[in-house]
């Protein structure tokens, strides 16, 4: 069943279950986190965030290409500051998929969007993939670690496929396009199977090189909004 949801453009990608930091200044955006406070007790103060594919997160100017597919997401603490900036810890909810992109007007001047909920489902042997998964993880981490990088270790991932899938997505030190597939990914046992690719590569790409440059590794994705 469709669903009109306010969006929040993103240049990173929240993943179900999974935590994020915003932090909310633009005008527009102020005015989305005060709607959804002004909720009644009790109703749920959700919005979608989605990844830019083209253009920027902030600034009157822009105008971003968003990707088809994002996270909604609810409210898990929130700070107000004097000047009317927020300070927010959301958590993603489930995925959907942007149908119409709705233009903003006086009413509602932030983006807005009919969106149709994904499903989520476990694929074929999810199982086996995620213990494969789990284990390139460890050896991740082991290798983050040696340089100086902290990670934190697999046995304090989900257990089961569905959740173990979006934990490792979000853990690893990944550009957005590589967020984005993730998240897109048809149900956990492709994701798993993307994930677990990406887990090679990267090892790979740390087997070989005995330090790397800390400022892309140590990066975390916190909004500009």
């Amino acid at each position: 069943m469709p669903h009109r949801l306010p969006l929040f453009p993103l240049g990173s990608v929240l993943f179900p279950g999974l935590t994020m930091p915003l932090h909310v200044f633009e005008k527009r955006y102020r005015h989305l986190v005060a709607e959804l406070l002004a909720l009644p007790a009790g109703a749920a103060r959700r919005f979608g965030i989605v990844g830019i594919a083209l253009g920027h997160e902030v600034g009157a100017d822009s105008a971003p290409q968003l990707h088809g597919v994002g996270c909604t997401a609810e409210f898990r603490s929130v700070r107000e500051h004097g000047d009317g900036r927020y300070d927010l810890v959301v958590e993603g909810d489930s995925r959907f998929r942007v149908d119409d992109v709705l233009v903003p007007d006086d009413e509602h001047p932030y983006i807005r969007a009919e969106t149709t909920p994904m499903p989520d489902e476990l694929g074929p042997d999810a199982d086996a993939r995620a213990e494969r998964v789990k284990r390139l993880f460890g050896v991740y981490c082991e290798r983050l670690n040696s340089i100086g990088v902290p990670a934190e270790p697999p046995d304090e991932l989900p257990t089961g496929p569905l959740r173990l899938s979006y934990a490792v997505s979000a853990a690893m030190l990944l550009d957005q396009r590589d967020k984005q597939e993730l998240l897109e990914a048809d149900h956990a046992a492709a994701r798993l199977d993307l994930a677990g690719a990406l887990l090679r590569r990267e090892n790979r790409i740390l087997a070989g090189l005995p330090a790397l440059p800390a400022g892309r590794l140590l990066r975390r994705d916190v909004s500009l909004n």
